[in-house]
């Protein structure tokens, strides 16, 4: 049994009288990745930011590896745009060197903009610049809020894609939010549903059929979205496009890419 990175028991945060999250039970194993699924308001960043000790629980416990290393990347990047910043200072930020940080940036595939401005990248460069910065830390655990926002259709199957291989180089742990299951299908070992309490929680093909999935989202993913796997030899840019030849591994050890049909 590989190492336990977080463990979660009867968590639930209230605020005021509030019930967010609702005795929320998980435990996050060192190789995992668990995608974590739920309406507006169902308290997925809530829970995030429990893990991350960011918010205190009103009751349960939350057991954290000792000396753990967590990356975060947030949904948004927040500056104030009269601020100056560039690619480089805001890695630099992190307090790494510089070597580490353009290493990070060359495995998010954005090194070639170092000295661009934070403020003039795209939804696809600027989630990868932020993966960047949490990867700089070498961190045990990746914690991800909604990494494809903004990013096109084509951008989030090669996020996700990186997303899967960084897990393999890093052995680390990675716990992310969607809102789309069939976005993370091939890219997730575990999803969980969250609707302030855990709805259903498993792999996500049969997920998808769960009769609480359908309660909370209305129908099964298969009635509105055909998601096929399919071998492939080639890889793609943050923009999605073929840039050669390579092997994508999924969360289950077989070479596939996601596609979608509408």
């Amino acid at each position: 049994m590989s190492e336990v990175l977080v463990a979660i028991e009867d968590l639930t945060v209230r605020f005021g009288d509030r019930l967010v999250v609702d005795r929320v039970n998980l435990s996050l194993h060192r190789g995992d990745i668990i995608t974590i699924i739920g309406p507006n308001g169902a308290g997925k960043t809530t829970l995030i930011k429990t893990i991350l000790g960011i918010q205190v629980p009103t009751s349960g416990r939350i057991m954290r590896a000792q000396n753990l290393a967590i990356g975060y990347v947030p949904q948004h990047l927040s500056l104030e745009t009269t601020l100056p910043l560039s690619v480089k200072r805001f890695m630099l930020l992190s307090g790494q060197s510089l070597a580490e940080c353009e290493s990070a940036l060359a495995r998010t595939g954005v090194s070639h903009l170092l000295k661009a401005s934070v403020h003039h990248l795209s939804g696809g460069e600027q989630q990868r610049l932020l993966l960047a910065r949490a990867l700089v830390r070498k961190p045990d655990l990746l914690v991800l809020d909604e990494p494809a926002q903004g990013v096109d259709i084509n951008g989030q199957a090669a996020l996700y894609d990186l997303i899967r291989q960084l897990r393999d180089e890093l052995n680390c742990g990675v716990i992310m939010i969607s809102h789309d299951l069939h976005l993370v299908m091939a890219a997730t070992d575990k999803v969980i549903c969250l609707n302030q309490h855990v709805c259903c929680s498993g792999y996500p093909a049969d997920i998808s059929h769960d009769p609480a999935f359908i309660e909370t989202f209305g129908r099964p993913v298969a009635d509105s979205l055909a998601v096929y796997h399919h071998h492939h030899n080639h890889s793609h840019d943050l923009h999605g496009n073929v840039v050669g030849s390579g092997t994508s591994h999924s969360a289950t050890g077989h070479e596939e890419c996601s596609h979608e049909h509408h």
